[in-house]
């Protein structure tokens, strides 16, 4: 069942195309990675998605309904530029977007000291925003994002700034969400991130949608049809035991074992491959490859882009 659809969405701004028939569709209770290079049109997206910005063309439906302005209570969004108030008290300022969210006070108060002691922040409640490290500052953003408990949650990069301990904490946070049944767009350019969490994708370049599915299947529909085999036996003997259909790639040793990649000319089953080796060697491990999400974003997008890496 998806939450969240757009059809055919288009936003110009001058002479400059941002979206051109762009469309998505979220599915509820799933991380829904939004991804691309700078300039892409993520950004404006997400705008678009919170009704910032509306769309020259095309549709939103929410709930499998046309989206209206009252959705917008729905969703929760913690923007990659981030913002507190910095003379203002970080439990004071807590409090005041949460009621903004539509919390009353007793629920705030109870919701707002119950995360901050879980993300061990509470020591901070009385202190000035601008005291806080920017890791502090995003746990508290983070926090007031997710705290009205939106059907929608959009995390653009939410990991930016974090240490490896923090942003293992948020990833857990985040995949809690998920599976409590919140629904999630995740926007970042950290491939290996998106590896962790993201359940579907949708790959934006040049204002354009390139690529769009399940991750795992868009994963194994890249692949190269290269398969890794440890094995103890005679390299020789592998060799001569491969058809024509196989093409040995390299060879490495792991541990003592001999390592081997063999691609397959055309796509078989494992058990053909294996039917081949098992008679001359002995099989430790087998695998196929399949590649990296960082690999397919630069074999679509290009490797002129950065993509930052945690």
């Amino acid at each position: 069942m998806e939450l969240l659809r757009t059809e055919n969405i288009e936003k110009r701004f001058t002479n400059y195309l941002a979206l051109d028939d762009v469309s998505i569709n979220v599915r509820q209770g799933r991380i829904f990675g939004l991804l691309g290079p700078n300039g892409a049109g993520k950004t404006t997206l997400i705008r678009i998605i919170n009704r910032i910005t509306a769309p020259d063309k095309g549709m939103l439906y929410f709930d499998e309904r046309p989206m209206v302005s009252d959705d917008i209570y729905n969703i929760g969004y913690l923007p990659e530029e981030r913002g507190l108030y910095k003379k203002m008290k970080v439990g004071e300022q807590a409090m005041y977007l949460a009621r903004l969210k539509g919390l009353s006070k007793p629920e705030a108060i109870k919701q707002l000291k119950m995360w901050f002691i879980k993300f061990g922040i509470q020591a901070w409640w009385d202190k000035k925003v601008e005291e806080l490290s920017k890791g502090m500052a995003q746990k508290v953003q983070f926090i007031v994002t997710i705290l009205h408990k939106p059907k929608l949650l959009i995390f653009d990069e939410p990991f930016s700034g974090f240490d490896p301990v923090n942003a293992q904490l948020i990833k857990n946070e985040i995949l809690e969400l998920r599976d409590s049944g919140s629904t999630i767009i995740f926007s970042t350019h950290n491939m290996a991130s998106v590896e962790e969490l993201c359940d579907d994708i949708v790959l934006i370049n040049k204002s354009k949608n390139i690529l769009s599915g399940e991750l795992h299947q868009i994963r194994y529909q890249y692949g190269d049809n290269i398969y890794e085999v440890g094995f103890k036996g005679d390299i020789e003997q592998l060799k001569q035991s491969l058809t024509p259909d196989y093409e040995l790639k390299g060879q490495t040793v792991e541990k003592t074992i001999p390592v081997v990649r063999i691609k397959a000319q055309q796509k078989h089953s494992d058990n053909k491959l294996l039917s081949l080796l098992l008679p001359v060697v002995e099989i430790v491990h087998f695998n196929e490859v399949i590649p990296s999400m960082n690999d397919i974003f630069i074999k679509m997008v290009g490797s002129d882009d950065s993509l930052s890496r945690e």
